[in-house]
């Protein structure tokens, strides 16, 4: 893969970045952070969601993703168990909770944007930050393609695109960040048609949640999913079955991601100090690949060339030669014409000159040809009179 002066350089400035303040990338592995102050979040009211797929196909809008081979009403996709990918941020799946009377129930799956995000923890160029208004968003232009965030994520969510060899990106739910910045709401939350999708401030949406469970103890399990897991999320749930039986943790703990990865994240700066050396290193072998590609390119394209130059004059000769050879049998069949015309000519007038001799012939010796006849009527009128 050809790497750009840029991109080079900015490879470059991260890892003297992490070189210069290895200490201080430690030590933000270790600090907790409970949140930003009034950070949005969504609530998932799993007993409320029909399973209908419109918050899929909001997210494809919104996020202008590839359509999928099967059209979002075809619901016989919820036959089986699936996850996010590069095009598909969202997904929701059916579950059977056995105690509910293999009642089948709907979940939402996408990132949770945890209050200390465990893919921000995991990665040592800051690709991954949590937002004020509490969407854990991604920077491609630093990103190196590490993927630790798909390894230390706890909900297996941030998918590769592999199939971008050259532009490869992490993936993942964005919570409609662009959106909410305009006051929107999340595309999801707005296509949702039974408001089994919630949009508000985390603190509001905790307080929705536990009234709702209040309300209705005998149909909502008591416990709130995300409000402690892992040190909190901004996405939260609650669900009328135990939430193992919809495939979700709940051996999680409440510690947050940073606190569980500190020891692992101690010797990144080590790692980080490396990166120039080895980055050089690509640099240089990726300068010579490039330049022994674009020499063999130019031989190529003079080799291609010439070649074309000889199939185009061989094309040119074998037109030519028919060009020539059709002119000659025209010719040919010119001269034949005209002497079969000649011919048959000159035989038509040998026939009738035979026949007039014939005719000739076939005249009594007697009978005098019928001009002398004319004369002759003529003097013997004459004499008469």
């Amino acid at each position: 893969m050809a790497i750009t002066r840029r991109k080079f350089l900015g490879w470059m400035g991260a890892a003297g970045v992490g070189v210069t303040v290895g200490k201080t990338a430690q030590a933000a592995s270790n600090k907790h952070f409970t949140g930003h102050p009034d950070s949005m979040g969504v609530l998932h009211d799993i007993a409320r969601c029909v399973g209908c797929r419109s918050c899929e196909a909001a997210c494809n809008t919104v996020n202008q993703l590839p359509p999928p081979e099967a059209s979002f009403k075809d619901l016989t996709v919820l036959d089986r168990k699936r996850r996010t990918t590069p095009p598909e941020y969202t997904v929701v799946n059916r579950y059977d909770a056995t105690s509910a009377g293999s009642k089948q129930i709907y979940r939402k799956n996408q990132c949770n944007h945890c209050l200390e995000p465990a893919c921000a923890s995991a990665c040592f160029v800051k690709a991954f930050t949590k937002s004020a208004e509490g969407a854990v968003i991604y920077d491609e232009t630093v990103c190196v393609g590490c993927r630790y965030c798909m390894v230390a994520c706890p909900f297996e969510i941030p998918t590769y695109e592999y199939d971008k060899a050259l532009t490869p990106r992490v993936t993942k739910c964005t919570m409609c960040h662009p959106l909410v910045q305009e006051g929107k709401l999340p595309g999801c939350v707005e296509a949702c048609p039974t408001e089994a999708l919630s949009f508000g401030k985390r603190d509001d949406l905790l307080k929705i949640a536990r009234e709702r469970i209040r309300k209705d103890p005998d149909n909502y399990i008591d416990h709130i999913y995300g409000e402690q897991e892992m040190g909190g999320t901004s996405w939260l749930y609650i669900s009328n079955v135990p939430f193992k039986e919809l495939g979700m943790r709940e051996d999680l703990g409440i510690t947050p991601a940073p606190a569980l990865t500190a020891g692992a994240l101690g010797a990144v700066p080590i790692v980080v100090g490396l990166w120039p050396v080895l980055l050089t290193g690509i640099y240089a072998i990726s300068q010579r690949k490039d330049k022994v590609a674009e020499e063999e390119q130019a031989l190529a394209v003079a080799a291609a060339q010439q070649a074309t130059q000889e199939k185009a004059a061989a094309e040119l000769k074998k037109t030519l030669e028919m060009k020539e050879k059709e002119k000659e049998t025209a010719i040919n069949m010119a001269v034949k014409k005209a002497l079969d015309e000649a011919a048959k000519a000159q035989e038509e007038a040998a026939q009738a000159e035979e026949a007039a001799q014939a005719q000739e012939a076939a005249a009594p010796a007697g009978e005098a040809a019928p001009e002398a006849q004319d004369d002759k009527d003529q003097k013997q009128t004459e004499e008469d009179s």
